[in-house]
């Protein structure tokens, strides 16, 4: 009886951990394609693909992180190619994804710097109307973000940005900004994911802003 007991427990083992493998190689070849993305409906394609797994394993918090994240960075294209009248739409799929990541993993620093982001592209739709509403929960959210891991260097990385692209009259500036960036810098190279799947951009992105400093 045991020794079925043992046979039975040892079979579960197994199948848990193929389970698991199978869920890391999915989401290892998903995160693996986010460099490759060119355009909106790349990031729009991933977005659905880390929907899949998402819908697959419940209780899991990455997967609707990263649907959210590609919303995002779709979005990011959309303003630069000034697709501004999609922004709403893609800002709210991506609040779709991020509500989902922050029901499973409640405070989690990566998820709220998510939601600052999503914030940030509401916002941007329509500054003048719509700061005092989306710019001060942006604000909000990256406090949080930032409290709850003060030492994220994406958080840095969205600070430094956000004053880069500030106006000087409202307390921004490039100047300022590259320090910033430069700071971040710092932060990533001393941080460390606790998983291959664990959040890991930003770094080539601080670089870039850093390179186009004046010599």
């Amino acid at each position: 009886m045991k020794k079925l007991f043992l046979s039975f427990a040892l079979s579960l083992v197994s199948l848990t951990t193929f389970a698991q493998s199978v869920y890391e190689k999915a989401m290892e070849e998903k995160i693996a394609k986010i460099e490759n993305c060119k355009t909106a409906d790349d990031f729009h394609a991933l977005s659905n693909d880390f929907q899949r797994i998402a819908e697959k394993e419940k209780g899991k918090w990455l997967p609707n992180y990263y649907a959210a994240f590609a919303q995002l960075q779709k979005g990011r294209i959309m303003m630069r190619e000034g697709k501004m009248d999609q922004l709403d739409e893609t800002a709210d799929a991506a609040q779709k994804y991020v509500d989902l990541a922050m029901a499973t993993e409640a405070n989690n620093s990566e998820i709220y710097l998510l939601q600052k982001m999503v914030y940030s592209m509401k916002m941007i739709v329509n500054p003048m109307e719509r700061y005092m509403t989306y710019g001060t929960k942006a604000e909000e959210a990256l406090k949080k973000a930032e409290s709850l891991n003060p030492e994220n260097p994406r958080v840095a990385l969205i600070k430094a940005e956000d004053v880069y692209f500030t106006p000087e009259q409202y307390g921004g500036s490039k100047t300022k900004g590259i320090e910033l960036f430069k700071a971040s810098i710092a932060k990533f190279n001393a941080f460390k994911p606790k998983t291959s799947l664990d959040p890991n951009w930003g770094k080539a992105e601080a670089e870039y802003f850093i390179s186009t400093e004046k010599k």
